[in-house]
């Protein structure tokens, strides 16, 4: 008799797992007719037996964090090993207001009263602005008038609201929020013996170490629904609800934020709608309202308002597969990479992509530092303030002795300069044909390869994808790929700069082999460019500043203005005082061509392909359309894969 296989999960090799089972048996004869209602039964057999395979197999799976797909199992399974999930964060940013006072008011401070503060618009669409605590401003003179300044203040996305519970003395009882929205970092739970006092705040923890049973803290953790639940202490770890001698009372109050999430972010228009109150807790109303501000930087001056950031959504199933492991071998310490990676994205949500490298790796070497570069969503560069919130919260996870600094993201942009040859006997508009092929390279860009430290470019993989746009209008391709860094220029300030491409240059003898967009600098009314020289070993080289004639000749301006390894793939610009840049914020875009066609990101390199500024030509196949067999005219004049240095400036 044949061995059954039980880990078979197909049907037919199930329904022929039983047939083998029948044909060994002499009884039934009947089985391996099609039409015969034997074979029916063995049907039914097959998909039942199939159904609790299938079944089973999905049971087992949730079982295991790495391959669970309900979010309930795997939020379940994270906190097996101490893992919160991620809730919605609030979009956040800081706004000034400036109200004007009647004369009848005497009152000597005046509050700004917790909840809605503002409202703004972004792409026609308006969110509420929040506080999640009152604010006292002190009532000053000012040209005969009673004002107040509320300097600063923090304002989140979303309503404040307030959940009340009764404790019961009973040990099931739970204490559910029952909204899904809720940004867990706004909550705050009072206990008191009165309904109509605040009483007592309690603190949310997630290490237990310095926690005694005496401590006011609670616990939260995600369950069904993407809702959250608040656990209170044992009395071992915590103080225990209703512990005779040591209650605190039973009236529970939880305060918190329910927001939007990524979809609040980028509003900058801000119109007041909130509420201030005086001294005896009435609300007044101002005589005026200034227009609202930003950031105060001191005495009367002010930034302007920063859209609102760092607004996400609640942490994704794969997220939470990813730094559940990660957060739980660091072990609240930041010793290795991967440690501060789960740290940072822990105190920073906002983070999409980080590097962390050692001082020991950098060249020459900084014994003692820990660099970190991050890439926040939907933006380029992390503000000062949240660089210095990072890192204060850094500190109570890194050991002593390290220092952390955290520096702009390096992005490496690749260009793409491609002739895509088409048969038009087989597309009827080029334009349609172009677009296609730009957006199939726009798909690649978003790609895992891309949008991440240490990502690589693969040549023949893009080649093959602009072929197989079409493959019967495209024939071939001609594709020459561009690297490019942009230079932050310091404005009227004397600074150096380094740039480092982290890919070997390729270089021809006559130089240009850099380019860059315009800029001024002191001393010099006309644009000027960066380009270089290199040396006869054509491994160093020089960095000249130039500006152009009329007629493009190229007139020296600073014939040592840095140096460039080609090997290394590093530009340093020595000390050069830039005036202005032709183009916006400040930039100075600057170009190389890389030796390997395959462009490789090194761990400090954010890796981005650029098809914004990528050109994508469409040339007609003459040999395919029939016009020259011979091809004498196939490529003469139209396009070459060899190496060109061209003009010598970026356009």
């Amino acid at each position: 008799m044949p061995s059954t296989k039980f880990t078979n999960l197909d049907f037919d090799q199930i329904k022929t797992s039983i047939k083998d089972y029948l044909r060994a048996n002499s009884d039934f004869t009947d089985f391996d007719f099609e039409g015969s209602n034997f074979s029916a039964l063995i049907d039914t057999l097959a998909y039942n037996t199939y159904i609790t395979a299938f079944n089973s197999n999905m049971i087992v799976n949730e079982s295991f964090l790495d391959s669970a797909t309900i979010r309930q199992n795997v939020v379940s399974l994270a906190g097996n090993i101490g893992y919160v999930p991620r809730s919605r964060n609030a979009s956040k940013t800081t706004i000034s207001l400036k109200f004007t006072l009647g004369g009848d008011d005497s009152s000597a401070t005046v509050t700004l009263n917790a909840g809605i503060v503002s409202t703004g618009s972004s792409n026609d669409t308006s969110f509420i602005f929040s506080t999640i605590e009152d604010i006292q401003g002190k009532v000053e003179e000012e040209n005969g008038s009673k004002v107040v300044y509320f300097d600063n203040v923090p304002v989140y996305q979303g309503t404040l609201l307030k959940k009340e519970f009764i404790y019961d003395g009973s040990l099931d009882q739970r204490f559910i929020l029952n909204n899904s929205n809720i940004d867990t970092s706004t909550i705050s739970v009072y206990i008191s013996d009165s309904e109509i006092s605040r009483g007592f705040k309690y603190v949310p923890v997630s290490n237990i170490l310095n926690v005694t049973k005496d401590s006011r803290i609670y616990f939260i953790r995600e369950i069904q629904d993407e809702k959250y639940e608040i656990r209170f202490g044992d009395g071992v770890f915590g103080k225990k609800l209703g512990d005779e001698g040591g209650d605190d009372g039973k009236y529970i109050t939880v305060e918190y934020l329910i927001t939007d999430g990524e979809d609040g972010n980028g509003v900058k228009n801000f119109t007041y709608a909130g509420s201030i109150k005086n001294q005896t807790g009435n609300i007044i109303i101002p005589q005026s309202i200034s227009t609202i501000t930003g950031e105060k930087v001191s005495d009367g001056v002010y930034n302007s308002i920063v859209k609102s950031q760092n607004g996400n959504n609640i942490e994704s199933i794969d997220s939470i597969r990813y730094f559940a492991p990660i957060t739980y071998s660091a072990q609240n310490r930041a010793v290795t990479p991967r440690d501060y990676e789960a740290i940072i994205k822990k105190i920073y949500p906002d983070a999409e992509s980080m590097s962390i490298v050692g001082g020991e790796e950098l060249d020459p070497p900084e014994f003692g530092n820990v660099i970190i570069s991050i890439k926040p969503k939907g933006g380029t560069f992390v503000s000062d303030f949240n660089k210095n919130q990072i890192l204060a919260q850094l500190r109570q996870y890194s050991v002593s002795g390290i220092n952390q600094r955290i520096i702009d993201l390096k992005i490496l942009y690749i260009e793409l300069d491609s002739g895509v040859y088409y048969n038009d006997s087989y597309t009827s508009t080029v334009t349609s044909l172009q677009s296609q092929v730009i957006n199939k390279l726009s798909d690649y860009s978003k790609s895992t390869n891309f949008n991440k430290f240490g990502g690589r470019f693969k040549y023949s993989k893009l080649q093959n994808i602009i072929d197989e746009t079409d493959r019967n209008a495209i024939t071939s391709n001609i594709t020459k790929v561009k690297i490019r860094r942009d230079l932050k220029a310091s404005i009227n300030q004397i600074a150096q700069y380094e740039l480092c491409f982290g890919n070997q240059f390729h270089v021809k003898e006559e130089g240009f082999n850099i380019k860059s967009t315009g800029f001024t600098i002191f001393g010099e009314s006309s644009t000027v460019y960066f380009t270089d020289v290199p040396n006869k070993d054509k491994k160093l080289g020089v960095i000249q500043i130039v500006k152009l004639t009329s007629n493009n000749q190229k007139i020296i301006v600073d014939s040592s203005a840095g140096r460039i390894d080609y090997v290394k793939g590093e530009i340093i610009i020595d000390t050069v005082n830039i005036t202005s840049t032709v183009k916006s914020e400040n930039i100075v875009e600057i170009e190389a061509v890389p030796e390997s066609n395959d462009v490789v990101g090194l761990k400090d390199l954010f890796l981005v392909l650029d098809i914004s500024k990528s050109r994508i030509n469409m040339l007609r196949d003459l040999i395919s359309s029939g016009d020259e067999i011979s091809g004498v005219k196939f490529i003469k004049d139209t396009f070459t894969s060899s190496y060109s240095n061209g003009s010598i400036i970026r356009n």
